[in-house]
């Protein structure tokens, strides 16, 4: 059975339309209106092997806040509503992602509560036109939608693209360990309370 879903978001700021498949292999179609997003989100879908189609238009007249949060808020339910139950699930990833000089540990607990960790020192305000503060933006948005516990923790870092670029690639491969079915506990939910 795949574990995929289409998320519509329609507000006076943004108008989105996002597709989700769990267990993809890590296509890529993304075109949020903001170039350095796609690529965040293009790399998040290869490394955590999902498969992700989204289309935004947002009031980046503006600036690309609307946007970007709006896209965590879509993509965080998309999660919620493909891992329903969370029956099966290895519910705990992380990772350890290398990005040349930067060094980003991504763990995540999809324990149905919501916790944002943003351990993370970025140099630069900017990448290119992107407001590089709307990265913590993003995954609130995210994990107020898709409630769990997500910690990004920097080792080492200069450069403000690699340790973001270390960020989203991270997160993709510890959701990716995260939402896999443990095949010995295939019909179960993964917590003593019996509920996620």
């Amino acid at each position: 059975m795949m574990r995929g879903t289409d998320i519509t978001r329609d507000t006076k700021e943004t108008q989105i339309r996002l597709t989700l498949n769990l267990d993809g292999t890590g296509k890529a179609q993304v075109d949020s209106g903001c170039g350095f997003l796609n690529h965040m989100l293009t790399l998040f879908a290869a490394h955590g092997s999902f498969d992700l189609t989204v289309s935004c238009k947002g009031d980046t007249d503006v600036d690309d806040h609307h946007t970007v949060e709006d896209l965590g808020i879509a993509l965080g339910q998309a999660f919620t509503r493909a891992l329903g139950e969370k029956r099966g699930i290895t519910r705990y990833g992380q990772f350890f992602l290398p990005m040349d000089e930067a060094l980003v540990l991504c763990a995540v607990d999809l324990s149905g509560r919501d916790c944002l960790v943003w351990a993370l020192d970025l140099p630069a305000a900017k990448v290119g036109t992107f407001d590089t503060e709307l990265s913590k933006e993003f995954w609130l948005g995210f994990v107020r939608n898709c409630p769990c516990a997500l910690h990004f923790r920097q080792f080492s870092g200069e450069n403000t693209h690699h340790i973001l670029e270390a960020a989203f690639k991270g997160a993709g491969r510890a959701l990716k360990a995260a939402v896999s079915i443990d095949p010995s506990h295939a019909d179960d939910i993964p917590s003593t309370k019996g509920v996620l």
